[in-house]
């Protein structure tokens, strides 16, 4: 995060215009300046607005930064604590003096010089914790370096929430005038445009001396006790002082836009949740392509509106594309799942808080936060981004999308091959033709032949229209009554080239189809019926042959073999090779062809192989062509 700019109140009394400066310099350097403030204002008006902003972003903020003296990289500052926080520390040492020896000062020294001299100047004694109820966090802090008693009630928090809490407003020249209507306007104004960049907010406000509760005061005691109720935090931090705001960029990271565009081609809503304002949260939907030019009648909502709703026009919202929930509760991620999961919606949600842990449990997916996550989100959910990025969630998305499709290639290879084998055996059995296959055949064509090739399948690479179809259902199955007819089609044409190619070889011999039906009462010429060898390899090899080249083609479940063609995997090619050269192996060496009793083809036998083999190509297109899936 980055603070982009800072606004002020400048002017007299008569006349007092919002002024918003530009932060110049790396925004992860405390090195820089901001337009129009001189870094000795802080020195020359110590009761200023940009003083007294000083204070509130070096008091209460949790943050911390380190400067590195010896960095690999270009980096030699960096933080601890909140992004927000840090981002508020860097402006601050923009804004404060400049020392005559801050250009020789490490980047240990100089990572929070005036923060350091602040803190040397105040004590902060108690914390109002942040809640999202009234969007804000304060400190009490007492000055060391004064003789009288001074105190400070230091608050930051949504500039909207923070205005309604203040009375007064202070000015660059130490003036403090009254809040009014038209001056609340400017402010609220500004904080609109703001918003409308895709920037964030961050409110600063003072509460002061006499108008502080007295129980509050460091010397009377009593503000332990009173601070132990969160629900008077709200009370305390009234009749404040406006001190300024500032703004923050958050830029989505390098191809989160693109994600979102995949989403919704692969039909995946995005519903974003955020405790951004309405402007702000809108800016960054626009940015990130979760609402496009076509949604200018699709503003977010906020979490109260939403749930202000009637249930049915609820339901109908979260039907209706992406969707942006604006100054949302932690309680509303939870039950806008449920009511997703009540539209048979499938519902995967992000989170990185502990706040965020119930929702992430109830999520069909709970998706937590590697580097930034709690530990009780991370244990929540069912799984953990390492990088915290939108972006690994799509590639997950098609990663999921692909090893489900090598999974019902690998099945449609195998049950094709099987149910080819089962009905070639049971034709020939059928017709009564002489022993098609011995065992041994048969345990090498299941060994061999399928499991290399089966296994090589699980490595095809993401189908190019992957992300162009519509999400299956949850209940849909992997093997349905259409996929069976498929793999029954090619198994069919697998066990009819087995038979086929067996037959003709006694055909081409002159024995007729009646002749080979009644082998087994052959009275004349049954010699042809004694040595099985050479058509049982022919029957072997065609059956070898046309099962792999179905693997081939199972590169894509969908995808033509010229559109996705083998050679884009590898392994297959490999899981092909390998068990075409041991069937060549069987076949040409003597040992091995008498002990699987089978004999050496010549080119044309090849020839007659791979005439019957090939049509499992044209087969395995067209039935691709007919049971394509759904394209959006």
């Amino acid at each position: 995060m980055t603070a982009v700019s800072f606004v002020t109140l400048e002017g007299d009394s008569e006349t007092i215009n919002v002024v918003e400066h530009e932060v110049i310099g790396n925004s992860c350097n405390p090195v820089g300046s901001v337009t129009g403030i001189d870094r000795d204002e802080t020195i020359r008006l110590p009761n200023g607005a940009v003083s007294e902003a000083c204070r509130i972003m070096a008091l209460c903020n949790d943050a911390r930064l380190i400067g590195v003296d010896s960095t690999e990289d270009e980096t030699t500052v960096q933080y601890e604590g909140e992004p927000t926080e840090a981002s508020l520390l860097f402006l601050l040492e923009k804004l404060g003096p400049e020392s005559p020896e801050e250009v020789g000062l490490k980047p240990s020294q100089l990572a929070s010089e005036y923060r350091g001299q602040i803190l040397n100047s105040w004590d902060r004694y108690a914390t109002l914790e942040f809640d999202r109820k009234r969007k804000s966090m304060s400190v009490l802090c007492s000055r060391m370096d004064s003789c009288s008693e001074e105190i400070k009630l230091l608050c930051k928090g949504a500039p909207n929430m923070l205005l309604k809490r203040c009375t007064h407003a202070k000015l660059r020249d130490s003036s403090v005038v009254p809040l009014t209507v038209d001056l609340r306007d400017k402010i609220d104004s500004t904080i609109s445009s703001i918003g409308n960049r895709a920037l964030r907010c961050i409110g600063l406000a003072v509460k002061e001396n006499e108008s502080l509760e007295p129980q509050l005061r460091k010397g009377e005691g009593s503000y332990v006790e009173v601070l132990k109720d969160s629900s008077k935090y709200e009370s305390f931090e009234t009749d404040l002082t406006f001190a300024g705001i500032v703004a923050i960029r958050d830029p989505p990271r390098d191809g989160v836009a693109e994600s979102i565009d995949e989403c919704k081609q692969a039909g995946i809503r995005v519903i974003m949740i955020t405790g951004d304002a309405k402007q702000t949260a809108e800016a960054i939907a626009r940015d990130v392509h979760i609402f496009t030019e076509e949604d200018v009648n699709c503003p977010a909502l906020e979490g109260r509106e939403f749930f202000a709703l009637p249930e049915t026009r609820q339901l109908e919202v979260l039907k209706e594309g992406n969707l942006v929930i604006c100054r949302a509760e932690p309680a509303d991620k939870q039950r806008l799942v449920k009511m997703l999961q009540s539209l048979k919606e499938v519902a995967a949600m992000t989170g990185d808080g502990v706040n965020d842990a119930p929702a992430l449990q109830q999520a069909d997916i709970g998706v937590a936060m590697g580097i930034s996550g709690t530990d009780a989100a991370k244990e929540a959910a069912d799984m953990v981004l390492v990088d915290d990025n939108f972006s690994t969630i799509v590639d997950a998305v098609e990663e999921g999308r692909c090893i489900y499709a090598n999974m019902q290639a690998f099945i449609n290879f195998l049950i094709t091959c099987n149910i080819g084998e089962v009905i070639g055996v049971f034709i020939a059995t059928l017709l009564g033709f002489p022993q098609l296959l011995t065992p041994l055949h048969l345990l090498w064509v299941n060994l061999v032949t399928d499991g290399p090739p089966a296994t090589a399948l699980g490595f095809n690479p993401p189908d190019p229209g992957l992300m162009n179809r519509k999400p299956r259902s949850s209940s849909e199955e992997i093997m349905t009554s259409e996929s069976l007819l498929r793999y029954s089609i090619a198994g069919f044409y697998i066990g009819i080239a087995t038979v086929g190619v067996y037959a003709s070889y006694f055909f081409d011999r002159g024995v007729s189809f009646q002749e080979l039906r009644s082998w087994s009462t052959c009275t004349d010429s049954c010699s042809i019926y004694a040595d099985l060898s050479a058509p049982q390899t022919f029957a072997l090899s065609t059956l070898v042959t046309v099962e792999l080249l179905k693997a081939l083609c199972s590169v894509s479940i969908d995808s033509s073999i010229f559109t996705v063609g083998p050679q884009k995997n590898p392994w297959l090619l490999l899981g092909v090779a390998i068990p075409f050269a041991l069937n060549l192996a069987i076949i040409y060496t003597p040992e091995l062809e008498h002990s699987f009793g089978l004999v050496p083809l010549d080119g044309s036998d090849w020839l007659k192989v791979i005439a019957w083999s090939l049509p499992i190509v044209l087969i395995d297109e067209a039935l691709k062509y007919v049971f394509k899936k759904d394209v959006r």
